[in-house]
Order: structure tokens, then C-alpha cells, then sequence
């Protein structure tokens, strides 16, 4: 079985810098962004552009210093936003506009206040935007995993048709367990009738300690790419975490009876190859830039994480 290819899309700068206390100068994220690059990611969301003049400068920055993987700017359904995130990123080699729109039910009651039917034409709307600027635009429905299935399969069928490229599924406050993820993703799959017209991808938060296990089960179920950061970084409880994803997808195996080979076959690989040397330098490092030390218990980037020696050593 050949292993399946996953896109690794790095939002520590701009989700993980809502770590509280985290802050990040243009050069830091330049920095990281370089680091990022050599350890093989293959997106970067380098920031919300129209969220200040220092974020909308840092994504110009990294724009134009990136050259293998593309950069991302973040923007809410508004246009605005939109023509600034693609502003933000007209130097990059390969850019992209990540647009966002709230789909739950209390979303729409308390925070947006629209109808379900203006949802979607602003979605809609928001993408064609996007699409006069950027071959390459992802959409998110912001509380995915809180959407009623019925209108989330409508939204997302419809960004689709209107140029979506990559289809994100956000575990916006942490709800999800895998079970439910993976049925949200496979019902997706089963019942939007152009979803293969896009990339799947996921962004889970760690408030319930599952943002790894839920990304996992997405990717089980069919996701091709997983949004995540360095040392799990951002709000709240934080994020999936990079290095933790990278290991877990290069021993997630697919196990035959039939198989000679003792652990079966891979059956996911990560699409560039992350360099694992670089990937332990820069957890080490955003953690010294932040201040923010990492648990040391905690697996791959605590200091008591495991060398294959020492797990060979007990087996």
C-alpha cells in the first residue's frame, strides 16, 4: 500500500503567537519562518493582516523571504480583509488567502447574527474575491464542529463551486473527540458532491487534551492536509502540535496478516519529509524566543522525550 501524502500547514505564527504572553517582532517571525522552510512544511500562515500594521508588515516580510513553501495571510469574510491579506501576499512565490466564516448555530445567533442563507452568500462572495486575486484560496467554517452536518455540507459544497481550493474543518473551541471527527470528515466525503475538487484539511485545538488524537482521526477519515504549530502554540489550551503529528503519521502503520514485515506498512507520509534534526532545533528555539518553556515530560520536546535508542531499549 502506498503511503498517502499529507500537507503540513504551520500557523505558529500566526495562531500560536495568541499563546498568552507570546508575542512575536517582524525579525522573530522572519526567523522562524526560515526555520520552518528548512524543516520542510509546506504552508505557512505568516499572519492576519488586517489585524494591525506590524502583522500586515510580517507577512509582507515572510512573503518575500520564503520561497518553497507558500505563505499564507488569514482573512475574515470581508473585503477589506481580503484585498489586505492579498496585498500582504503578492511577493510571496506561491501565496495564498485563508478566509474564514462562523457556520454554528450560536455563531450565527449571538456573534454574527445573519441568516443561514447570508452565510453563505457571503462565503460565497468572500471566495470569488479572493479568486480575482489568488489562484490558491483555502475557506474555513469557523465552529465546524459545532455546525448542524446539513449546513455545513451546504457551506462547504459552495465555497467549492466558487473556487475553494482547500476546504478547512476548525475544532474551534476545543468540543471534538476523534470519533465525532472523523464522522464529521467522513460525512463530508460521502455527502458533498464536489469535495474532491478540494483539499481537506483541519484545524483542532487542545482544549479537551485531543488536538493531536482529533487531527489523526481527520486524517484517517480523509484529510489531506493538518493545520498546526510548533510546541502546540495558541489560544487557550493550544493547538495540534507539530512535532507531535509529524511522529504519530510516520508510525501510524497499516498491519496485514499476510505481511512478512513485522510493523506492517507506513501508511501516511508527510509530503516534504520534515528534517527531524531541524525539528527538535526549533522547537528548542521558539521555545527560548517566546520565553515559554516547554512541560518536560511532554512528548517530543520535553527534555525527557525518547531517542530510538532508549525506546529500543524497552521494548
Amino acid at each position: 500500500m502506498k503511503p498517502r501524502m499529507i500537507k503540513i500547514f504551520d500557523t505558529t505564527l500566526r495562531d500560536g503567537e495568541q499563546s498568552p504572553g507570546a508575542s512575536l517582532t517582524i525579525g522573530q517571525k522572519v526567523e522562524i519562518a526560515h526555520q520552518l522552510e528548512a524543516l520542510g512544511v509546506d504552508i505557512i500562515e505568516a499572519g492576519f493582516p488586517i489585524s494591525s500594521d506590524g502583522d500586515f508588515s510580517a507577512v509582507q516580510e515572510v512573503a518575500a523571504v520564503v520561497q518553497n513553501a507558500t505563505v499564507v495571510g488569514l482573512a475574515r469574510s470581508m473585503e477589506k480583509d481580503i484585498i489586505a491579506a492579498g496585498k500582504a501576499t503578492e511577493k510571496a512565490v506561491h501565496p495564498r488567502i485563508h478566509i474564514f466564516c462562523a457556520t454554528s448555530e450560536i455563531s450565527l445567533k449571538y456573534k454574527l447574527k445573519r441568516a443561514h442563507e447570508e452565510i453563505v452568500t457571503l462565503s460565497v462572495d468572500a471566495i470569488r474575491l479572493a479568486k480575482s486575486i489568488v489562484d490558491d484560496v483555502e475557506f474555513s467554517p469557523e465552529d465546524a464542529s459545532r455546525t448542524k452536518p446539513e449546513f455545513l455540507r451546504q457551506v462547504v459544497q459552495a465555497v467549492i463551486e466558487a473556487g475553494a481550493t482547500t476546504v478547512n474543518i476548525p475544532d474551534t473551541v476545543g468540543y471534538a473527540s476523534p470519533e465525532h471527527f472523523y464522522e464529521i470528515i467522513t460525512d463530508l466525503i460521502a455527502n458533498v458532491p464536489n469535495i474532491s475538487q478540494a483539499v481537506i484539511s483541519v484545524h483542532c485545538h487542545n482544549d479537551l487534551g485531543l488536538a493531536v488524537a482529533n487531527s489523526l482521526a481527520a486524517v484517517r477519515a480523509g484529510a489531506g492536509q493538518v493545520e498546526c504549530t510548533i510546541n502546540g502554540l495558541g489560544e487557550r489550551a493550544g493547538n495540534c502540535s507539530l512535532e507531535e503529528i509529524e511522529v504519530d503519521m510516520s508510525h501510524v502503520f497499516w498491519f496485514d496478516a499476510n505481511m512478512c514485515a513485522p510493523f506492517g506498512a507506513i501508511l501516511y507520509k508527510i509530503s516534504r519529509g520534515l528534517n527531524m534534526v531541524r525539528l527538535s532545533n526549533i522547537v528548542k528555539g521558539v521555545e527560548a524566543i517566546l520565553f515559554q518553556r516547554t512541560v518536560s515530560c511532554r512528548a517530543m520536546g520535553g527534555q525527557r522525550e525518547w531517542t530510538p535508542t532508549e525506546q529500543q531499549l524497552s521494548i
